[in-house]
C-alpha cells in the first residue's frame, strides 16, 4: 500500500497524508526516527513511529526504522531508554521499551505479509521478549527496567505492564506463524494477564493518575467484555473533557492528542466503535497549518503545548483512524475479537 491507497480510503473530511509524511521527514537517513527534528529518541515511541509509518504507505521507512533497532539491540536482548543522534542519553533498560518492538514488527507483517522480513526480525523479537520475562515476578506482573548498574528494580507499572502483554500477543502469534515453540511465553502471558485483573494490588499505584493507566488494560486486551466496559465508565469524568479530549493527567489541565487516540483505539478494541469515533472527531482541528497534530493543549486557554511536531502522536492518530476505517490489513490488532478468534491461548 502506498499513500495514494491511504488518500483513496481514508473519510473524505479526514486528511492524513500529513500526519505520515511528518514521521517519515523527520526519520533519519539510518532509520533512527526521534520525538521530533533535533529531538531524542526511545525505542517504544520510534516503533510507535514505525507503525504510522506503514498505515501512511511509508514502507520503506517503516522496515529501515526496525532494521535501525535490531542493529542496536544490547547483548541481553534490551536498548537503552533514550539515545540522542543514535548515542545512548538514558541507559536504563526498560521492558516495556525492549518489548514493543513485537506489536511493531508484527503490525508490519499484517500490512505487508512480507514473510522473509518477519523472519528475518524474529531473533531480535525473541531477545527482546527473554529480556522482559526475565523480570516477570513469581505473581505475574513485570518489573519496570533494569538500572545503568544492571540491577532490576523490583516496581511494576500497571500501564507497562499492559504493553507488554499486548507485545506478548504479538510475539507469540509471530512465533506460531513461524512455527516456533511458544509454550514458556504463553504461561507468561496468562500469568500477566491475571496480574492486570488484579488491579492495583501488584502495581504503583502512584501512577493511577495517568489516563494510561485507565485505558491500557482495555487497549491491551488484559481487560475485556463487561469489565472494560465499567471501568470505561468508572473512571471516563475523571479523565475526559468533553468535546476536547483526554486528559494526560487527571489533576492537570493537558489534553493531549496522543492520549485521546490511544483512548480511541481502546475504546473500539473493546467494539465500542461509535463512541470511539466521537471521540476521535475532536481531534481533526488540533493541527499545525501544515496538517500534521499538536502534541498537546492547556484548557480553557488552549495554549498549544509544546510546540514542537511530535513523530508518535502523529502516529496513534494514524493508527486509531486504521481501527475505525480499515485502512489496512493491521486495522483490528487491538480489537479483542481479533485475539479470540487467534486462538493463542489455546
Amino acid at each position: 500500500m502506498d499513500s495514494e491507497v491511504l488518500r483513496k480510503k481514508q473519510p473524505e473530511a479526514l486528511d492524513l497524508d500529513q500526519a505520515s509524511a511528518l514521521i517519515a521527514q523527520t526519520q533519519k537517513p539510518d532509520g533512527e526516527i526521534p520525538w521530533s527534528a533535533g529531538g531524542k529518541t526511545d525505542p517504544w515511541d520510534h516503533v510507535e513511529s514505525a507503525m504510522g509509518l506503514a498505515i501512511g504507505g511509508y514502507l520503506d521507512h517503516a522496515r529501515k526504522a526496525y532494521q535501525w533497532l535490531a542493529g542496536r539491540q544490547l547483548e541481553d536482548g534490551s536498548w537503552y531508554a533514550a539515545y540522542q543522534d543514535g548515542r545512548p542519553l538514558d541507559q536504563t533498560r526498560d521492558t516495556n521499551v525492549t518489548a514493543y518492538i513485537a506489536v511493531g514488527v508484527y503490525h508490519y507483517y499484517l500490512v505487508t505479509r512480507d514473510e522473509a522480513f518477519v523472519s528475518s526480525m524474529w531473533e531480535p523479537v525473541r531477545r527482546a521478549m527473554d529480556f522482559a520475562l526475565r523480570l516477570q515476578a513469581p505473581t505475574g506482573e513485570i518489573y519496570w527496567a533494569m538500572s545503568p548498574d544492571l540491577k532490576a528494580d523490583p516496581m511494576a507499572l500497571l500501564t507497562g505492564s499492559s504493553c507488554i502483554f499486548m507485545s506478548l500477543k504479538c510475539a507469540i502469534a509471530m512465533g506460531r506463524h513461524l512455527g516456533k515453540d511458544c509454550n514458556e511465553w504463553i504461561s507468561a502471558a496468562v500469568r500477566l494477564k491475571k496480574a492486570l485483573q488484579s488491579g492495583y494490588r501488584l502495581f504503583n499505584i502512584a501512577k493511577s493518575h495517568y489516563s494510561m493507566d485507565w485505558f491500557y488494560p482495555v487497549l491491551s486486551g488484559a481487560v475485556t467484555g463487561p469489565s472494560a466496559r465499567k471501568r470505561f465508565d468508572q473512571y471516563w469524568k475523571k479523565f475526559v473533557v468533553e468535546d476536547m479530549g483526554v486528559l494526560c493527567v487527571s489533576n492537570r489541565p493537558w489534553v493531549t492528542v496522543a492520549e485521546t487516540c490511544e483512548c480511541v483505539l481502546a475504546l473500539s478494541a473493546a467494539g465500542n466503535d461509535r463512541i470511539a469515533g466521537i471521540v476521535f472527531n475532536w481531534m481533526h482541528e488540533r493541527r499545525f497549518e501544515d496538517g500534521s497534530y499538536w502534541c498537546g493543549f492547556t484548557y480553557p486557554d488552549m495554549v498549544i503545548w509544546p510546540e514542537e511536531k511530535i513523530t508518535w502522536t502523529n502516529a496513534v492518530v494514524l493508527m486509531a483512524a486504521d481501527a475505525l476505517y480499515n485502512l489496512t490489513p493491521a486495522s483490528r490488532l487491538f480489537h479483542h475479537r481479533f485475539w479470540d478468534e487467534s486462538g493463542i491461548f489455546g
